[in-house]
C-alpha cells in the first residue's frame, strides 16, 4: 500500500467493511437480468472506497435472476427454489468481480457451494488474508443453505470477516418510518436501534440478520447507492444515511 492510501486508511472510520445490495440493484431500468451500465457504475463506487486502502467485502443477492421465495409460491419446493436462487447470486459475484478487475481491482468470489471451476469455496482463513492482501472478496451463494437469505449470509460472513460495519445500499438514502416513495410525509431516522427496526418491521434485513448483527453489536449502514459518491462519502464522514445500531 503506498503511503498515501495508508493515510487515507487511517481517516476514515471503519478499515474493514461488507457492502450488501439487492440482486435488483444491478438491473438497471431493465425488469430482470444484469445491466452491465449499472454494473460498472456500481463497481466504480467499491473502487473508489477500495483507493481509500479499506478493505472491502461483498454480498449481492439474487433476486435479479431468480428468487427462492417467490418461486416457491408458484408451487416449487421451496429447498429447490432456495438453491436456484443461491446459484442466481453466483452469476451476479461473477459480474461484479469482471467489472471491478476491469477497474484494476484484484477480485476474489468465494462461494459456499463449492464450484472450483468458477470460484473459490470459502475458508474463512483464505478469505482473511484475500483481505489483508487487499483483494475485494465477493461471497456468493449465501450460507449454502436454504431457508437463509442473503440478508443473514452477509450478517454472518461480516462477522467471521471481524467487519467493522455492514453498508447496505438502497434506492433510498436511510431507513423511514414509512416508504419515502409512496408517502411524501415520510421521515428519515438518523440513527435507530435494532430493537426499533424488529419492532417497527422497518424492513431494512430480515429478523435473522438484525438479531444476529444485535448480537454482536455490529452496525448495518443504510444509504443510498444510486447517489454517486455516496459510499466513498460516508467513509469520510459526510452524505445522508442510517446507522442502525447500538
Amino acid at each position: 500500500m503506498s503511503a498515501a492510501t495508508d493515510t487515507d486508511a487511517r481517516a476514515t472510520k471503519y478499515k474493514r467493511v461488507l457492502l450488501k445490495i439487492s440482486g435488483e440493484a444491478l438491473m438497471g431500468d431493465q425488469g430482470y437480468g444484469l445491466h452491465p451500465p449499472t454494473v460498472e457504475r456500481i463497481a466504480r463506487e467499491v473502487q473508489s472506497v477500495h483507493a481509500l486502502g479499506v478493505e472491502i467485502c461483498m454480498v449481492i443477492g439474487g433476486g435479479n435472476i431468480f428468487r427462492g421465495l417467490q418461486g416457491s409460491a408458484q408451487g416449487m419446493e421451496r429447498t429447490t427454489a432456495d438453491y436456484m436462487g443461491m446459484l442466481a447470486t453466483v452469476m451476479n459475484a461473477l459480474a461484479m468481480q469482471s467489472a471491478l478487475e476491469g477497474l484494476g481491482v484484484f477480485t476474489r468470489v468465494i462461494s459456499a457451494i463449492p464450484m472450483d471451476q468458477v470460484c473459490e469455496p470459502y475458508i474463512r482463513r483464505r478469505a482473511v488474508r484475500h483481505l489483508e492482501k487487499k483483494r475485494v472478496c465477493i461471497f456468493a451463494a449465501g450460507t449454502g443453505n436454504p431457508y437463509f437469505t442473503t440478508d443473514t449470509a452477509a450478517t454472518l460472513r461480516a462477522n467471521e470477516m471481524s467487519c467493522q460495519a455492514i453498508f447496505k445500499g438502497t434506492k433510498v438514502d436511510g431507513v423511514y418510518d414509512k416508504d419515502p416513495v409512496k408517502h411524501d410525509d415520510a421521515v428519515r431516522y438518523d440513527q435507530v436501534s435494532y430493537d426499533e427496526v424488529l419492532q417497527k418491521h422497518l424492513g431494512v434485513m430480515d429478523a435473522s440478520a438484525i438479531a444476529l448483527a444485535r448480537d454482536n453489536s455490529l452496525p448495518i449502514i443504510v444509504f443510498s447507492l444510486d447517489e454517486p459518491g455516496g459510499f466513498r462519502g460516508i467513509l469520510a464522514g459526510e452524505g445522508t444515511y442510517t446507522k442502525v445500531g447500538p
